[in-house]
Protein backbone atom coordinates (compact mmCIF):
# COMPACT_ATOMS: atom_id res chain seq x y z
CA UNK A 1 0.00 0.00 0.00
CA UNK A 2 1.40 3.15 -0.61
CA UNK A 3 1.71 6.41 1.75
CA UNK A 4 -1.67 7.41 -0.13
CA UNK A 5 -3.33 5.05 0.70
CA UNK A 6 -1.58 4.74 4.20
CA UNK A 7 -2.73 8.13 4.71
CA UNK A 8 -6.05 8.10 3.59
CA UNK A 9 -6.69 4.79 5.63
CA UNK A 10 -5.49 6.71 9.50
CA UNK A 11 -7.44 9.88 8.55
CA UNK A 12 -10.65 7.32 8.66
CA UNK A 13 -9.44 5.51 11.51
CA UNK A 14 -8.46 8.67 13.55
CA UNK A 15 -5.05 7.90 14.13
CA UNK A 16 -3.67 11.05 15.19
CA UNK A 17 0.21 10.39 15.27
CA UNK A 18 0.38 8.15 12.47
CA UNK A 19 -1.26 11.07 10.26
CA UNK A 20 1.76 13.54 12.01
CA UNK A 21 4.57 10.87 11.14
CA UNK A 22 3.71 10.74 7.29
CA UNK A 23 2.84 14.05 7.24
CA UNK A 24 6.42 14.98 8.77
CA UNK A 25 7.84 12.11 6.49
CA UNK A 26 6.16 13.90 3.19
CA UNK A 27 3.73 17.18 3.57
CA UNK A 28 3.02 16.83 0.14
CA UNK A 29 0.37 14.48 1.74
CA UNK A 30 -1.72 17.39 2.89
CA UNK A 31 -2.81 18.59 -0.92
CA UNK A 32 -3.68 15.17 -2.25
CA UNK A 33 -7.20 13.44 -3.24
CA UNK A 34 -8.66 10.22 -2.76
CA UNK A 35 -10.37 8.12 -5.14
CA UNK A 36 -13.27 10.07 -4.43
CA UNK A 37 -11.81 13.83 -4.73
CA UNK A 38 -12.02 13.50 -0.96
CA UNK A 39 -9.32 15.65 0.79
CA UNK A 40 -7.32 15.16 4.01
CA UNK A 41 -9.68 17.84 5.68
CA UNK A 42 -13.05 16.63 4.37
CA UNK A 43 -12.52 13.19 5.43
CA UNK A 44 -11.14 13.95 8.96
CA UNK A 45 -14.46 16.16 8.99
CA UNK A 46 -16.52 13.59 7.89
CA UNK A 47 -15.64 11.15 10.45
CA UNK A 48 -15.67 13.74 12.77
CA UNK A 49 -12.07 13.28 14.04
CA UNK A 50 -11.29 16.82 15.29
CA UNK A 51 -7.88 16.31 16.27
CA UNK A 52 -7.02 15.42 13.24
CA UNK A 53 -9.27 17.93 11.50
CA UNK A 54 -7.22 20.70 14.13
CA UNK A 55 -4.18 19.10 13.27
CA UNK A 56 -4.89 20.18 9.18
CA UNK A 57 -5.69 23.51 9.64
CA UNK A 58 -2.86 24.27 11.51
CA UNK A 59 -0.74 22.66 8.64
CA UNK A 60 -2.48 25.31 6.46
CA UNK A 61 -4.61 23.02 4.54
CA UNK A 62 -6.85 24.62 2.60
CA UNK A 63 -10.20 25.01 4.15
CA UNK A 64 -12.66 25.40 0.85
CA UNK A 65 -11.33 22.39 -1.25
CA UNK A 66 -13.89 20.74 -3.14
CA UNK A 67 -14.54 16.71 -3.41
CA UNK A 68 -15.47 15.15 -6.75
CA UNK A 69 -19.63 16.36 -6.36
CA UNK A 70 -18.78 20.06 -5.43
CA UNK A 71 -18.57 19.20 -1.39
CA UNK A 72 -16.42 21.52 0.92
CA UNK A 73 -15.39 20.05 4.57
CA UNK A 74 -18.24 22.29 5.76
CA UNK A 75 -20.86 20.86 3.75
CA UNK A 76 -20.22 17.74 5.15
CA UNK A 77 -20.18 18.67 8.80
CA UNK A 78 -23.94 20.35 7.91
CA UNK A 79 -24.74 17.40 6.77
CA UNK A 80 -23.54 14.91 9.22
CA UNK A 81 -24.61 17.54 12.05
CA UNK A 82 -21.19 18.07 13.69
CA UNK A 83 -21.74 21.73 15.09
CA UNK A 84 -17.84 21.71 16.86
CA UNK A 85 -16.21 21.19 13.74
CA UNK A 86 -18.81 23.30 12.08
CA UNK A 87 -17.82 26.16 14.56
CA UNK A 88 -14.05 25.48 13.69
CA UNK A 89 -14.24 25.65 10.56
CA UNK A 90 -16.16 28.76 10.36
CA UNK A 91 -13.71 30.36 12.76
CA UNK A 92 -10.95 29.30 10.41
CA UNK A 93 -12.61 31.03 7.00
CA UNK A 94 -14.51 28.31 5.76
CA UNK A 95 -16.89 30.13 2.77
CA UNK A 96 -20.59 29.55 4.30
CA UNK A 97 -22.24 30.46 1.07
CA UNK A 98 -20.33 27.86 -1.10
CA UNK A 99 -22.32 26.35 -3.54
CA UNK A 100 -22.03 22.85 -4.55
CA UNK A 101 -22.60 21.00 -7.87
CA UNK A 102 -25.85 20.77 -7.49
CA UNK A 103 -26.19 24.45 -5.93
CA UNK A 104 -26.54 23.75 -2.53
CA UNK A 105 -25.02 25.42 0.35
CA UNK A 106 -23.92 24.82 3.49
CA UNK A 107 -27.41 26.22 5.21
CA UNK A 108 -29.30 24.29 2.63
CA UNK A 109 -27.83 21.02 4.20
CA UNK A 110 -28.27 22.25 7.45
CA UNK A 111 -31.79 22.75 6.74
CA UNK A 112 -32.14 19.73 4.78
CA UNK A 113 -30.80 17.45 7.47
CA UNK A 114 -33.12 19.44 10.18
CA UNK A 115 -29.62 20.49 11.86
CA UNK A 116 -31.08 23.56 13.54
CA UNK A 117 -27.86 24.31 15.97
CA UNK A 118 -26.05 24.83 12.51
CA UNK A 119 -28.52 26.67 10.89
CA UNK A 120 -28.29 29.49 13.93
CA UNK A 121 -24.87 29.20 13.08
CA UNK A 122 -24.47 29.56 9.66
CA UNK A 123 -27.13 32.58 9.64
CA UNK A 124 -25.06 34.20 12.48
CA UNK A 125 -22.03 34.29 10.62
CA UNK A 126 -24.30 36.29 7.44
CA UNK A 127 -25.31 32.78 5.44
CA UNK A 128 -27.45 34.24 2.31
CA UNK A 129 -30.78 32.48 2.82
CA UNK A 130 -31.66 33.55 -0.70
CA UNK A 131 -29.23 30.95 -2.40
CA UNK A 132 -30.86 28.34 -4.91
CA UNK A 133 -30.43 24.94 -5.49
CA UNK A 134 -30.14 23.31 -8.94
CA UNK A 135 -34.14 22.60 -7.97
CA UNK A 136 -34.75 26.44 -7.80
CA UNK A 137 -35.06 25.67 -3.84
CA UNK A 138 -34.23 27.89 -0.74
CA UNK A 139 -33.39 26.67 2.44
CA UNK A 140 -36.92 27.79 3.81
CA UNK A 141 -38.81 25.91 0.75
CA UNK A 142 -36.55 22.70 2.04
CA UNK A 143 -37.70 23.70 5.77
CA UNK A 144 -41.52 23.86 4.38
CA UNK A 145 -41.30 20.54 2.50
CA UNK A 146 -40.23 18.66 5.48
CA UNK A 147 -42.53 20.38 7.70
CA UNK A 148 -39.86 21.62 10.05
CA UNK A 149 -41.57 24.73 12.04
CA UNK A 150 -38.11 25.44 14.26
CA UNK A 151 -36.30 25.89 11.11
CA UNK A 152 -38.72 27.98 9.36
CA UNK A 153 -39.40 29.88 12.47
CA UNK A 154 -35.92 30.66 12.33
CA UNK A 155 -35.58 31.15 8.83
CA UNK A 156 -38.36 33.67 9.37
CA UNK A 157 -36.32 35.24 11.83
CA UNK A 158 -33.11 35.77 10.57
Amino acid sequence: MENKDIFFTEIRNGNVSKIKELVHSNASLLQIKDARGSTPLILATYYNHREISNYLLEKGVLIDEKDETGNTALMGVCFKGYAGLAQKLIENGANINERNAMGASPLIYAVTFNRLAIAEMLLKHGADKSVKDARGNTAMDHAKLQGAGALIDLLELN
